[in-house]
């Protein structure tokens, strides 16, 4: 069977977050396998999308070394991921008006699927979906997902007028497919939340580098 020729996408680091539950600071930053989550992040994305922005708010110059745009949230007060989602289709729609379609990830991901944008979109196409989302296991990652850019108005007065904040909330009003990966030999969507998952990212790290 003939691949599905994957659309232009663009791809965003979702970097906004407050670290609550590692004492603040930057999730990404840290360091597992002899390498920062965020650099990991990076190597895995930028053969599958093309290019790549970072969402972060605050002093963007703490992320200079890695040599990617930083946008910032445009919706103030923190309030969650889809800032950020919509941050990145507001900067494609100004800055890349060929591309259709962006690609969020969460920033602190180390292990993501060498296959996450082309299964995403197949899965798309197949089903006639508007959006579409990852899972693993029994549960689904709702903030790694494909979202239309043309989408971004819509989005925009959810947020704003709204005051909606829950992505599932967002993508229940769309045709939505879902694509779930194995877990074994490690769940591809493995998050570090705690400084305790540092540890546990050390061990996969070394499985991932492996595969």
């Amino acid at each position: 069977m003939a691949a599905t020729r994957v659309p232009s996408t663009l791809g965003v680091l979702l970097a906004g977050g407050l670290a609550r539950r590692m004492g603040g600071g930057d999730k990404p930053m840290r360091t597992i396998g002899g390498r920062t989550i965020l650099e990991r992040v990076i190597a895995r994305l930028s053969p599958q999308c093309s290019g790549l922005i970072l969402n972060a708010n605050g002093d963007p110059a703490r992320f200079a070394g890695f040599g990617l745009q930083v946008v910032a949230d445009d919706v103030p007060g923190f309030p969650g991921p889809l800032a950020g989602i919509l941050a990145a289709l507001d900067w494609t729609a100004a800055n890349r008006p060929e591309i259709e379609w962006v690609l969020s990830v969460a920033g602190d991901c180390p292990f993501l699927p060498r296959d996450l944008v082309a299964r995403l979109h197949d899965a798309r196409a197949r089903e006639n979906a508007q959006l579409a989302v990852a899972a693993s296991g029994e549960q689904s990652h709702p903030v790694i997902g494909l979202w239309r850019v043309a989408l971004r108005e819509e989005l925009r007065h959810a947020l704003v007028v709204e005051d909606l904040r829950k992505i599932d909330r967002w993508t229940a009003r769309y045709p939505l497919a879902t694509v779930t990966w194995p877990t074994e030999p490690l769940d591809p969507f493995f998050n570090a939340n705690t400084v305790e998952d540092i540890a546990e990212a050390e061990r996969l790290a070394a499985l991932d580098d492996a595969s």
